[in-house]
């Protein structure tokens, strides 16, 4: 099947930094797009230069100083705007002015108090100022999804008409479902004359942006946008790292070429939460604290045995050091076993019996199980254990981290699995794994 290339378009660093605390100063823009820079996106929105004279500043020194992707610049349709974007932008290598318009009748009326006429003509306008500027124009009407299908192919047609170069569907305010999603850039294709011309580019908010992007996709858009950690207006945007990751994980579904460089993904995400001081939550796809670790008993014995039973990607494909294995009460008694190797003990099936029922009910009573509390449990169940020599513990990866969640510890990478299962077997008389499996419920 030949593969179709898909622009990535970062807006990170404009509509990204509208999220409630998450502004950044020139010199912090500049970080993050030498990141994205590194990340391989195609084309960087670095802001909105009429906002404010930092926001100008800073496209202007990310224009100058970022040289391969694209530098765009957010701008009204109106001559102000689209002048001060030109500025902040002439000095880039490959420049694009972002220009947007809302065309559903609810913005019409009661935010721009103008009518559909009037909306068209200054979309007409405001597309041939910007290409008498920059002949990389992309146009969007601001609420694509709540405008009127009829409407909104007259504004796309009067957009290609006068230049643009891409045409931007924003789903601006989260409203629409993935299948309707589809529909509306299935009929842009079919009802405006050269769009096939023209890149169709998508740009989704809240819960459902990245099945809508993906809907989008697979109907002919050829861009998206999104952010890093899915940041943005509202409950935020589409997610960088979980497009980049579909198209990766499901090539069988989605048969696209996108530059970026996953395996940058989790700095680009650890860097701009140290900038905006936003964590990002523990349950994030992709680069979130818990995507690759595992605390039940289940999937802790499953992925100790082979890592694919339950990651359908290596950590180190985005960044991530090492998958983690957590102690808590959903622990099994292959990963407490695991662990009692690294600290130095060797115990038959019955001692890891008893040492396993002891931290049940200690893991039922408090949060964290750490080292010091198993050593307890050790000298409680057997003063007297039989510690490994040095030699054998030695033999064992070094992969012990600490975990703000929880007691955890690094499974070695795909490569390096060997040694480690060699360390499982060596636990006496693991003979009964069905047995272990289901006691890890």
């Amino acid at each position: 099947m030949e593969r179709v290339r898909i622009t990535v378009f970062d807006t990170t660093l404009r509509d990204g930094e509208q999220s409630p605390g998450c502004s950044m100063n020139v010199h912090e823009k500049l970080r993050m797009a030498h990141q994205l820079d590194r990340l391989g996106v195609d084309v960087i929105e670095a802001g909105f230069p009429i906002a404010s004279d930092g926001d100008f500043e800073a496209v202007q020194a990310i224009a100058a100083a970022v040289r391969r992707p694209i530098i765009c610049g957010l701008a009204r349709a109106c001559p102000a705007d689209i002048e001060r974007a030109w500025q902040a932008l002439k000095a880039a290598a490959r420049p694009r002015i972002h220009v947007f318009l809302a065309t559903s009748d609810i913005h019409l009326k009661y935010k721009l108090r103008i009518s559909r006429e009037q909306c068209l003509e200054q979309a007409r306008s405001s597309v041939r100022l910007a290409k008498s500027f920059c002949h990389d124009v992309e146009f969007s009407p601001e609420d694509a999804t709540r405008t009127d299908r009829e409407f909104l192919c007259q504004v796309v047609q009067a957009v290609v008409d006068e230049g643009a170069t891409t045409v931007n569907i924003p789903d601006t305010v989260g409203y629409t479902m993935p299948a309707e999603y589809a529909e509306i850039i299935q009929m842009l294709r079919e009802r405006v004359r050269g769009i096939e011309n023209v890149t169709i580019s998508v740009h989704c908010h809240n819960d459902l942006a990245v099945a809508n992007t993906l809907a989008a996709l697979g109907v002919g858009a050829r861009q998206v946008e999104c952010t890093i950690n899915g940041i943005g207006e509202r409950a935020g945007n589409a997610s960088l790292e979980e497009i980049v990751m579909a198209t990766r994980v499901r090539p069988d579904r989605y048969a696209f070429d996108i530059a970026v460089a996953s395996e940058h993904l989790y700095p680009a995400s650890q860097l701009l939460s140290e900038i905006t001081g936003v964590p990002v939550q523990p349950n994030k796809a992709i680069i979130g604290r818990n995507a690759f670790a595992h605390e039940a008993g289940i999937h802790q014995d499953g992925v100790l045995k082979n890592p694919l039973t339950y990651e359908i990607m290596t950590p180190q494909s985005v960044g991530v050091p090492d998958s983690r294995l957590v102690l808590g009460k959903h622990s099994g008694r292959h990963a407490l076993g695991l662990r009692c190797e690294q600290l130095g003990y060797q115990f038959d099936r019955r001692e890891l019996d008893e040492i396993y029922r002891r931290f049940v009910v200690l893991a039922d009573q408090i949060k964290h199980v750490e080292d010091h509390h198993l050593l307890q449990l050790i000298r409680e169940a057997r003063p007297v254990s039989k510690r490994m020599p040095p030699a054998h513990v030695e033999a064992i990866p070094p992969v012990v981290i600490a975990a703000v969640a929880g007691q955890a510890f690094h499974l070695p990478a795909p490569l390096e699995r060997h040694p480690l299962e060699m360390s499982l077997h060596s636990l006496h008389d693991h003979h009964a794994e069905q047995e272990d499996y289901l006691w890890g419920v």
